[in-house]
């Protein structure tokens, strides 16, 4: 683990090994932490470097309102993380993945590419999820479980330490996250992302259905669409295989 100093705190990131080109900086999403990018990191084609958003696993909390002004927050933690790593690609999953937005709107890094995977250019919550944001996380990891919400296979190896990861990270941190989501609407500025984009969605993801990803494509300037088969949300860990294949060639063509 290392940690960047920034804005008066400290954010932790992860590299691996890797010396390969070009570096990926992978943004988790709601409720998790860095880990939920292991599959994706230690593989050879690119280096991967993984980030803990502000209050989450390792790195310091920040006092925001849910809202813009915690995806401001967010958006400064990726940012000072990817200039001290010198990121080429930024990748973010779901919440991450409108960081990832948000930043480049903002002009607070400039990558070469980026990686949307489970994500849209507008996110909410839905009533059902927010009924149940209440003190105890447990009510809401039951309903994305037995609502095969984040995995269409609920016995899958990857779902109980996922599970584990949220009750970590806690109820607080879910609800910020969760309601932070719902405030997220760029839908009117996707015209300025001009960077190449890949857009990657689990085929039965219910969150961020693959509609999401196809509106993106159909509105930011230059992205392509890539659909991992026989996942929800959680597509590059529960398909891990088919998320690799579609990222290395993203990278391989666009940026490598």
């Amino acid at each position: 683990m290392a940690t960047v100093t920034h804005d008066g705190r400290e954010t932790a990131y992860w590299s691996d090994e890797s010396t390969d080109d070009p570096v990926v900086l992978f943004v988790h999403g709601s409720g998790q932490r860095h880990d939920v990018w292991r599959e994706q990191t230690g593989r050879d084609g690119y280096s991967a470097v993984t980030v803990d958003l502000s209050g989450h696993g390792e790195s310091e909390d920040v006092d925001t309102a849910a809202g813009p002004e915690t995806m401001a927050a967010y958006v400064d933690d990726v940012a000072a993380v990817a200039r001290e790593v010198d990121a080429d690609v930024i990748a973010g999953h779901s919440l991450g993945g409108a960081v990832v937005q948000t930043l480049i709107l903002d002009g607070a890094y400039d990558p070469e590419a980026v990686v949307l995977a489970g994500t849209g250019a507008k996110l909410g919550i839905g009533e059902d999820v927010g009924a149940l944001l209440g003190d105890d996380v447990e009510p809401i990891l039951q309903f994305m479980r037995s609502a095969n919400v984040l995995f269409e296979d609920t016995d899958h190896p990857a779902a109980g330490p996922t599970d584990d990861l949220m009750r970590e990270v806690g109820i607080e941190m879910l609800r910020r996250d969760l309601s932070t989501c719902d405030t997220f609407d760029v839908r009117d500025r996707l015209d300025e992302i001009t960077v190449p984009a890949l857009c990657i969605v689990g085929d039965n993801d219910s969150l961020t259905p693959p509609t999401f990803s196809e509106y993106l494509v159909e509105n930011l300037p230059d992205a392509e669409y890539a659909e991992v088969p026989g996942t929800s949300h959680m597509a590059m860990l529960e398909n891990f295989e088919a998320f690799n294949e579609g990222l290395d060639a993203f990278l391989a063509d666009r940026v490598r």
